[in-house]
């Protein structure tokens, strides 16, 4: 069996979700399990959602209709007509999805924001997968929807769960593996109380990786709008250039980090069982792209660029210049574990202790006043940590051009800068 991850820009629209069909037969579905993110920005909307129910907002209703109308556009415009039996079959599917929310938002007891923030967003999954679905069928490509949560287990650590994989590895190995289409939802799972998790943000291709591990799949594709995985985000550089082959370590190295195209948990469990993964374009699906496998480490071998952007650098010094010593240094991880702030780069010296963090969950200030109680607090918001895999001078200077650097560290195949 294979695995095809298909994101949210590949469905954004009608347009694109007949792309997704086009690319299925081109390059085969039979015996593919298909893994889909929210439609287009989908998550990002109902993450208003989420905030004006926090806020008891008079907005709640229409933000919700936005995200219907969104859907609905997209089916008429892929059935053509309203009267056809197969629109008025997909339509009620995904009405069920918006009836449940409805439901949710009306009856839900829970203040934790982030059970509340799982259970609305999943929507977005469920009901692209319901639209890509019912549209393959009507065109004749015959798939049977799976709800991903009746398959992928994990842990109630709503946002950022952890999976439980012996439950996981149970329920997938029942799946017929035999000329099958499968389309399901990624991002998604459920604890043990039945209740939707989320495997953190751009997990769709976690998703991808667990049922690969599960099925033992040939390999596994994510299917993006560039043609591979490059050595540079073309946003933030020039004359990027595309990587044919990388091996599971590097690729590894570079998800840590940070490198947007793999998702950093994804490839672990792909190492174990050595499944290839490829990257490829959905624009042109039968580019080669990049593979990542064992073997070469890079090829071709040059720099690879890293950027990450709205890190804060904190700077942690002691009141009474006493050194800063082990056990504080694990009180301060302790901290960081506990407030779900991800560190990205340390530097200490005898009396100062400075990381470069990312606060995905908005706990900074929080944390701050907790460390402000022990150590002198400064810190640096919105900075930049730039990553260079293999550098040289050049790539070094290219980086640091023009650009004011706060902290600098090189290794022996890594070098960090972080900018103002």
């Amino acid at each position: 069996m294979k695995i095809f991850k298909f994101g949210g820009a590949s469905v954004k629209d009608a347009a694109g979700v007949k792309n997704v069909k086009q690319v299925l037969e081109t390059v085969g579905f039979e015996n593919v399990l298909v893994v889909i993110s929210a439609m287009g920005k989908t998550t990002n909307a109902l993450e208003v959602v989420i905030k004006n129910y926090f806020d008891k907002s008079k907005e709640l209703t229409s933000s919700v209709q936005d995200v219907k109308k969104y859907h609905i556009e997209i089916l008429l415009d892929l059935f053509g007509d309203e009267k056809k039996p197969n629109f008025t079959n997909a339509y009620k599917a995904v009405s069920q999805h918006f009836e449940d929310l409805e439901y949710f938002l009306k009856n839900n007891k829970s203040p934790n924001y982030n059970f509340v923030y799982d259970q609305i967003v999943s929507f977005g999954e469920l009901i692209s997968t319901t639209i890509v679905s019912h549209y393959f069928n009507h065109e004749n490509l015959i798939n049977q929807w799976l709800d991903v949560r009746n398959y992928i287990k994990t842990d109630n650590t709503y946002r950022d769960a952890n999976v439980d994989w012996e439950s996981t590895q149970k329920n997938i190995s029942k799946l017929n593996k035999k000329k099958a289409l499968y389309i399901t939802q990624g991002f998604l799972g459920a604890d043990d109380n039945h209740f939707t998790t989320t495997l953190g943000r751009e997990g769709s291709d976690y998703t991808a990786a667990i049922f690969a591990y599960c099925l033992g799949a040939e390999n596994v594709t994510i299917w993006k709008d560039v043609p591979g995985v490059l050595n540079a985000d073309p946003r933030y550089f020039e004359n990027a250039i595309l990587l044919n082959q990388i091996s599971y370590r590097e690729a590894i190295e570079l998800a840590f980090y940070g490198a947007s195209v793999i998702h950093p948990k994804t490839l672990q469990p792909l190492q174990k069982k050595e499944i290839p993964l490829f990257v490829k374009s959905f624009v042109n699906p039968t580019l080669p792209g990049t593979k990542v496998s064992k073997g070469t480490d890079l090829e071709p071998r040059t720099s690879c660029f890293i950027v990450k952007k709205n890190q804060i650098l904190i700077s942690l010094s002691s009141i009474d210049f006493s050194f800063i010593m082990e056990e504080n240094i694990s009180e301060i991880f302790h901290l960081f574990h506990q407030y779900k702030i991800k560190v990205s780069l340390i530097q200490n010296t005898a009396i100062s202790f400075s990381v470069c963090v990312e606060d995905k969950f908005d706990k900074f200030s929080e944390l701050k006043a907790i460390l402000s109680k022990k150590f002198k607090v400064a810190y640096n918001e919105n900075v930049s940590l730039y990553t260079i895999r293999h550098f040289d001078q050049a790539a070094a200077e290219m980086v640091e051009l023009n650009k004011k650097v706060l902290v600098k560290q090189i290794s022996r195949e890594t070098l960090q800068i972080i900018t103002e």
